[in-house]
Protein backbone atom coordinates (compact mmCIF):
# COMPACT_ATOMS: atom_id res chain seq x y z
CA UNK A 1 0.00 0.00 0.00
CA UNK A 2 2.92 2.31 0.64
CA UNK A 3 3.97 2.47 -3.02
CA UNK A 4 0.93 4.32 -4.33
CA UNK A 5 1.43 7.64 -2.52
CA UNK A 6 5.16 7.46 -3.16
CA UNK A 7 4.68 7.09 -6.90
CA UNK A 8 2.01 9.78 -6.88
CA UNK A 9 4.30 12.09 -4.92
CA UNK A 10 7.12 11.59 -7.39
CA UNK A 11 4.74 12.28 -10.29
CA UNK A 12 3.48 15.47 -8.65
CA UNK A 13 7.06 16.64 -8.07
CA UNK A 14 7.95 15.87 -11.69
CA UNK A 15 4.86 17.72 -12.92
CA UNK A 16 5.85 20.74 -10.81
CA UNK A 17 9.39 20.74 -12.23
CA UNK A 18 8.02 20.42 -15.75
CA UNK A 19 5.61 23.30 -15.13
CA UNK A 20 8.40 25.57 -13.90
CA UNK A 21 10.59 24.64 -16.87
CA UNK A 22 7.76 25.41 -19.29
CA UNK A 23 7.17 28.78 -17.60
CA UNK A 24 10.81 29.74 -18.13
CA UNK A 25 10.86 28.49 -21.74
CA UNK A 26 7.64 30.35 -22.63
CA UNK A 27 9.11 33.58 -21.23
CA UNK A 28 12.30 33.09 -23.22
CA UNK A 29 10.36 32.54 -26.46
CA UNK A 30 8.05 35.50 -25.74
CA UNK A 31 10.94 37.93 -25.31
CA UNK A 32 12.94 36.44 -28.17
CA UNK A 33 9.96 36.91 -30.51
CA UNK A 34 10.20 40.67 -30.05
CA UNK A 35 13.12 40.48 -32.44
CA UNK A 36 10.89 38.95 -35.11
CA UNK A 37 8.36 36.13 -35.23
CA UNK A 38 10.23 34.20 -37.94
CA UNK A 39 12.84 31.88 -36.38
CA UNK A 40 14.70 31.75 -39.70
CA UNK A 41 15.80 35.35 -39.17
CA UNK A 42 15.90 35.35 -35.36
CA UNK A 43 18.69 33.23 -33.87
CA UNK A 44 17.56 33.74 -30.28
CA UNK A 45 14.01 32.65 -31.09
CA UNK A 46 15.33 29.64 -32.98
CA UNK A 47 17.38 28.59 -29.95
CA UNK A 48 14.40 29.06 -27.61
CA UNK A 49 12.17 26.93 -29.83
CA UNK A 50 14.83 24.21 -29.97
CA UNK A 51 14.98 24.09 -26.16
CA UNK A 52 11.19 24.00 -25.91
CA UNK A 53 10.88 21.16 -28.41
CA UNK A 54 13.60 19.22 -26.59
CA UNK A 55 11.49 19.60 -23.42
CA UNK A 56 8.48 18.21 -25.34
CA UNK A 57 6.52 21.46 -25.33
CA UNK A 58 3.63 21.41 -27.78
CA UNK A 59 3.89 23.45 -30.98
CA UNK A 60 0.60 25.20 -30.08
CA UNK A 61 2.12 26.47 -26.82
CA UNK A 62 5.22 27.65 -28.66
CA UNK A 63 3.11 29.45 -31.26
CA UNK A 64 1.09 31.24 -28.57
CA UNK A 65 4.30 32.45 -26.93
CA UNK A 66 5.62 33.72 -30.28
CA UNK A 67 2.37 35.57 -30.99
CA UNK A 68 2.41 37.17 -27.55
CA UNK A 69 5.99 38.35 -27.90
CA UNK A 70 5.61 39.63 -31.45
CA UNK A 71 2.55 41.65 -30.49
CA UNK A 72 0.18 39.56 -32.59
CA UNK A 73 -1.69 38.33 -29.52
CA UNK A 74 -2.14 41.28 -27.17
CA UNK A 75 0.31 43.31 -25.13
CA UNK A 76 3.37 41.80 -23.53
CA UNK A 77 4.91 43.58 -20.55
CA UNK A 78 7.66 41.09 -19.78
CA UNK A 79 11.11 42.57 -19.02
CA UNK A 80 14.60 41.12 -18.84
CA UNK A 81 16.62 42.04 -15.76
CA UNK A 82 20.08 40.90 -14.72
CA UNK A 83 21.12 41.02 -11.07
CA UNK A 84 24.67 40.73 -9.79
CA UNK A 85 25.59 39.88 -6.25
CA UNK A 86 27.42 37.68 -3.81
CA UNK A 87 26.49 34.41 -2.20
CA UNK A 88 27.92 32.81 0.95
CA UNK A 89 31.70 33.02 1.14
CA UNK A 90 31.78 35.89 -1.35
CA UNK A 91 30.91 33.67 -4.32
CA UNK A 92 30.08 35.85 -7.35
CA UNK A 93 26.59 35.44 -8.82
CA UNK A 94 24.85 36.54 -12.01
CA UNK A 95 21.08 36.06 -11.91
CA UNK A 96 19.15 36.45 -15.17
CA UNK A 97 15.43 37.08 -14.78
CA UNK A 98 12.34 37.72 -16.88
CA UNK A 99 9.45 39.38 -15.10
CA UNK A 100 6.23 41.36 -15.41
CA UNK A 101 6.68 42.73 -11.87
CA UNK A 102 10.14 44.11 -11.14
CA UNK A 103 9.38 44.95 -7.51
CA UNK A 104 8.38 41.35 -6.80
CA UNK A 105 11.44 39.98 -8.55
CA UNK A 106 14.05 42.13 -6.82
CA UNK A 107 12.38 41.48 -3.45
CA UNK A 108 12.43 37.71 -4.05
CA UNK A 109 16.07 37.73 -5.18
CA UNK A 110 17.17 39.97 -2.30
CA UNK A 111 15.31 37.79 0.21
CA UNK A 112 16.92 34.59 -1.13
CA UNK A 113 20.42 36.11 -0.96
CA UNK A 114 19.87 37.54 2.52
CA UNK A 115 18.63 34.20 3.88
CA UNK A 116 21.89 32.57 2.78
CA UNK A 117 24.43 35.18 3.84
CA UNK A 118 24.64 36.91 0.49
CA UNK A 119 23.70 40.32 -0.87
CA UNK A 120 22.85 42.16 -4.07
CA UNK A 121 25.61 44.15 -5.73
CA UNK A 122 25.52 47.05 -8.15
CA UNK A 123 25.48 46.57 -11.91
CA UNK A 124 28.97 45.55 -13.05
CA UNK A 125 30.12 44.52 -9.57
CA UNK A 126 30.76 40.89 -10.58
CA UNK A 127 30.16 40.74 -14.35
CA UNK A 128 33.86 41.40 -15.05
CA UNK A 129 34.59 37.98 -13.50
CA UNK A 130 32.57 36.23 -16.24
CA UNK A 131 32.53 36.09 -20.02
CA UNK A 132 29.74 35.22 -22.45
CA UNK A 133 30.37 31.95 -24.27
CA UNK A 134 28.62 29.15 -26.11
CA UNK A 135 28.72 25.94 -24.08
CA UNK A 136 27.71 22.48 -25.30
CA UNK A 137 28.05 19.43 -23.03
CA UNK A 138 28.33 15.89 -24.40
CA UNK A 139 28.53 12.38 -22.97
CA UNK A 140 31.86 10.98 -24.15
CA UNK A 141 32.02 7.77 -22.11
CA UNK A 142 32.07 5.64 -25.27
CA UNK A 143 35.60 4.58 -26.33
CA UNK A 144 37.11 7.00 -28.83
CA UNK A 145 34.23 9.50 -28.57
CA UNK A 146 36.37 12.20 -26.92
CA UNK A 147 38.82 12.30 -29.82
CA UNK A 148 36.04 12.21 -32.43
CA UNK A 149 34.19 15.06 -30.72
CA UNK A 150 37.38 17.11 -30.37
CA UNK A 151 38.16 16.82 -34.06
CA UNK A 152 34.57 17.56 -35.12
CA UNK A 153 34.23 20.51 -32.73
CA UNK A 154 37.43 22.24 -33.82
CA UNK A 155 36.49 21.71 -37.48
CA UNK A 156 33.09 23.27 -36.70
CA UNK A 157 34.72 26.45 -35.34
CA UNK A 158 34.80 25.76 -31.60
CA UNK A 159 37.50 27.44 -29.50
CA UNK A 160 38.14 24.67 -26.99
CA UNK A 161 37.00 21.26 -25.77
CA UNK A 162 37.42 20.32 -22.10
CA UNK A 163 36.95 16.67 -21.13
CA UNK A 164 36.67 15.14 -17.68
CA UNK A 165 35.01 12.04 -16.19
CA UNK A 166 33.24 10.98 -19.37
CA UNK A 167 31.86 14.40 -20.23
CA UNK A 168 33.19 16.88 -22.74
CA UNK A 169 32.35 20.58 -22.85
CA UNK A 170 32.66 22.36 -26.18
CA UNK A 171 33.27 26.11 -25.89
CA UNK A 172 32.79 28.63 -28.67
CA UNK A 173 32.16 32.31 -29.32
CA UNK A 174 28.47 33.25 -28.91
CA UNK A 175 28.25 34.24 -32.57
CA UNK A 176 29.47 30.76 -33.59
CA UNK A 177 27.18 28.85 -31.22
CA UNK A 178 24.45 27.99 -33.71
CA UNK A 179 26.90 26.88 -36.40
CA UNK A 180 28.84 24.68 -33.96
CA UNK A 181 25.67 23.14 -32.56
CA UNK A 182 24.17 22.47 -35.98
CA UNK A 183 27.41 20.99 -37.30
CA UNK A 184 27.91 18.68 -34.33
CA UNK A 185 24.31 17.46 -34.19
CA UNK A 186 24.49 16.89 -37.94
CA UNK A 187 27.57 14.74 -37.32
CA UNK A 188 25.61 12.62 -34.83
CA UNK A 189 26.69 14.24 -31.55
CA UNK A 190 23.63 14.99 -29.38
CA UNK A 191 24.37 17.50 -26.58
CA UNK A 192 23.18 16.89 -23.03
CA UNK A 193 22.84 20.67 -22.78
CA UNK A 194 23.57 23.55 -25.13
CA UNK A 195 23.28 27.27 -24.45
CA UNK A 196 25.06 30.60 -24.44
CA UNK A 197 26.06 31.15 -20.80
CA UNK A 198 28.02 33.37 -18.44
CA UNK A 199 31.17 31.39 -17.73
CA UNK A 200 33.51 32.46 -14.90
CA UNK A 201 37.08 33.44 -15.72
CA UNK A 202 38.22 31.48 -12.66
CA UNK A 203 36.48 29.27 -10.13
CA UNK A 204 37.07 29.63 -6.40
CA UNK A 205 37.06 26.85 -3.83
CA UNK A 206 34.59 27.00 -0.95
CA UNK A 207 34.52 25.16 2.41
CA UNK A 208 32.11 22.25 2.79
CA UNK A 209 29.68 24.17 5.03
CA UNK A 210 29.67 27.11 2.60
CA UNK A 211 29.06 24.79 -0.34
CA UNK A 212 25.98 23.32 1.34
CA UNK A 213 24.53 26.80 1.93
CA UNK A 214 25.42 27.86 -1.61
CA UNK A 215 23.71 24.83 -3.13
CA UNK A 216 20.59 25.63 -1.12
CA UNK A 217 20.71 29.24 -2.35
CA UNK A 218 21.11 28.14 -5.99
CA UNK A 219 18.13 25.76 -5.64
CA UNK A 220 16.09 28.55 -4.02
CA UNK A 221 16.89 31.03 -6.78
CA UNK A 222 16.29 28.59 -9.62
CA UNK A 223 12.94 27.67 -8.06
CA UNK A 224 11.73 31.26 -8.46
CA UNK A 225 9.45 31.59 -11.50
CA UNK A 226 11.06 34.90 -12.51
CA UNK A 227 14.60 33.49 -12.55
CA UNK A 228 15.73 32.13 -15.92
CA UNK A 229 19.31 31.18 -15.06
CA UNK A 230 21.89 31.52 -12.29
CA UNK A 231 25.66 31.57 -12.85
CA UNK A 232 28.40 31.44 -10.19
CA UNK A 233 32.16 31.13 -9.90
CA UNK A 234 32.35 28.49 -7.15
CA UNK A 235 34.22 25.22 -7.60
CA UNK A 236 31.61 22.72 -6.38
CA UNK A 237 32.27 19.07 -5.63
CA UNK A 238 30.48 16.48 -7.78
Amino acid sequence: MGRGPSIEGRKNAEDARRGKLFTKLIREITIAARGGADPAGNARLRAGIDKALTANMSKDTIERAIKRGSGADGNDNMQELRYEGYGPGGVALIIDTMTDNTQRTVADVRHALGKHGGNLGTSGSVAFQFHRTGELVFDTTAPGSEDKLLEAALDAGADDVQSESGRSTVLCAPENFETVKKTLTGAGFQPLSADVVWRPENRVGVPAETEETLRDLLDWLEDLDDVQAVYHNAQLSD
